[in-house]
């Protein structure tokens, strides 16, 4: 037998993984039919039929599901391949990808970039923002900014610090509604809550505050949205003091309340550290997210300048 086009088995693996020939093209960033040409090659050089369609679905014979964990050692070992190159790569130029929560990206990120892009011009920052745990071990990201520790063995976390969250409205909404002075007064208000929102409700209820899910009457799992329906006036929300910070006309409600503390996880690969590219934009994350940490934001001042003392 000649030897098998990686191309191939990448297009199988993905098919079978997302069970469809539109999710793998998707995945892969290919057109459909050279998706579907590739499978078909495969099918052809083992002599194996590796699917059946089951109505719009594709579903594994039995000899493409013994074929499957072959393609993923071959995936696994492609990886690895990859992850070894990074780590031993010292040129500075190129990319290197950051995976962000959507509030990050938006709220933090831009002084970031600005700092990178005048102390490391010749590399490309790449920021993807997503609330999903981007897979460093399959290099969707080279570095994450998380809120949870990373339980992967191959990644290293670094728990940087916290930034705090709190309960926020607009004056409009206060201007309607009038200053609550207690945890009571907002019996009645729209909660704009993170999906899923028993999970939300419960979190609350450990910072001593009880709500009703039915107050929850605008739901997302997007921080962006919710923070700028709050800043609109539609309900109240959770929003990072940060973002609180440079937002006009948001007026932090309860403010003696105990504020919901947000860890900042700087992760990435054990093998990408070797990377003076990755490693030269690690270094400057991890600085200047320290930075705002410890420069205690107060909604009533705003944010200090970079490299001025909190």
């Amino acid at each position: 037998m000649s030897a098998i086009d990686w191309n191939w088995v990448r297009a199988f693996r993905a098919t079978a993984e997302t069970g469809s020939l539109s999710a793998a093209s998707r995945q892969l960033g290919l057109s459909q039919p050279t998706l579907s040409r590739q499978v078909a090659a495969l099918e052809e050089q083992l002599a194996v039929t590796l699917f059946e369609r089951v109505g719009k679905r594709l579903v594994l014979t039995a000899g493409g599901a013994g074929m499957l964990e072959h393609a993923r050692q071959m995936a696994a070992a492609a990886e690895a391949f990859a992850l070894t190159a990074a780590g031993q790569s010292s040129d500075v130029a190129g990319r290197v990808s950051l995976s962000v929560t959507d509030a990050i990206a938006t709220h933090v990120m831009p002084d970031i970039v600005e700092r990178l892009r005048e102390e490391v011009p010749q590399i490309t920052i790449v920021v993807t923002a997503t609330d999903a745990l981007s897979d460093l071990r399959r290099r969707e990201a080279d570095i994450a900014i998380r809120h949870v520790r990373p339980t992967e063995p191959e990644l290293i976390g670094r728990l940087i610090g916290e930034l705090t969250a709190h309960l926020y409205a607009s004056e409009g909404w206060i201007a309607r509604h009038g200053v609550p002075r207690s945890v009571t007064d907002l019996g009645g208000a729209t909660l704009l809550a993170f999906d899923p929102v028993e999970r939300f409700v419960s979190h609350m209820e450990m910072l001593g505050l009880t709500f009703g899910v039915e107050q929850c009457r605008v739901v997302s799992n997007s921080a962006l949205a919710l923070w700028e329906m709050t800043r609109r006036g539609l309900g109240v929300g959770v929003v990072l003091d940060v973002a609180a910070a440079r937002t006009p006309g948001l007026v932090a409600l309860l403010p003696d309340l105990r504020r919901t503390p947000v860890p900042l996880w700087l992760v990435t690969h054990r093998e990408v550290q070797t990377s003076r590219r990755i490693r030269l934009v690690y270094d400057i994350l991890a600085d200047e997210l320290r930075r705002l940490v410890m420069s205690g934001v107060d909604p009533g001042r705003g944010l200090p300048a970079r490299g001025t003392p909190g």
